[in-house]
């Protein structure tokens, strides 16, 4: 199974290029003009063992907001376009990661239905030039073009850094966990409905 997708989004603002292996290894080529997003997206693919090229321009002379949530409607757009009719996938992912004082938890299911529950109480507005509204964006914008529903808990922290990238590290491991192939559930849609 070929679970590889490449997207390219268009807009007036952004122009955005996304290229993706689920069954990878953790490789990436990232530049999105956001620096902290590039360090964001590295966390997703080192710990999903994602496969991940992220390539965009944007209106960043205004500010960093259409990039960052363009890239995050473009992966999953691509996300979903690799996980395919979701036949034999686990669907239900979850990780807790600790980075020191900091602790996140990440819930994620295939549903179909986009959602997302969001709990961050970042300790500050900015991390470098980075917005931290902007995660809510990226992730909102995830969801919606995934087709998943996802639960980001900050549990703990003081750091805002430490509180952003331990959700990061969290979103890739539970989204390669839900990704996963279920070899007892090979070729069925995980779901009483029948579909997702």
């Amino acid at each position: 199974m070929n679970r590889t997708a490449e997207i390219i989004r268009n807009t007036n603002e952004t122009q955005v290029h996304v290229s993706l292996n689920l069954d990878g290894t953790g490789k990436q080529k990232l530049n999105t003009g956001v620096p902290f997003l590039d360090h964001m997206l590295d966390q997703i693919a080192r710990h999903g063992l994602i496969d991940l090229e992220v390539e965009a321009t944007g209106d960043i002379h205004i500010d960093n907001h259409h990039t960052v949530e363009d890239v995050g409607i473009t992966l999953g757009m691509a996300v979903a376009k690799a996980i395919g009719d979701r036949k034999g996938i686990v669907r239900y992912g979850h990780s807790y990661v600790p980075l020191d004082e900091a602790l996140s938890r990440v819930v994620l299911d295939y549903s179909g239905r986009p959602g997302i529950e969001y709990h961050i109480p970042f300790t500050r507005a900015m991390i470098g030039t980075y917005d931290v509204d902007l995660t809510l964006e990226f992730f909102r914008g995830f969801v919606n073009h995934a087709g998943v529903t996802l639960h980001i808990d900050n549990l703990r922290g003081t750091n805002a850094h430490h509180q952003c990238e331990t959700v990061f590290k969290a979103f890739g491991r539970a989204l390669r966990m839900a990704s996963e192939l279920d070899p007892r559930a090979a070729g069925t849609i995980p779901s009483t409905k029948g579909s997702l």
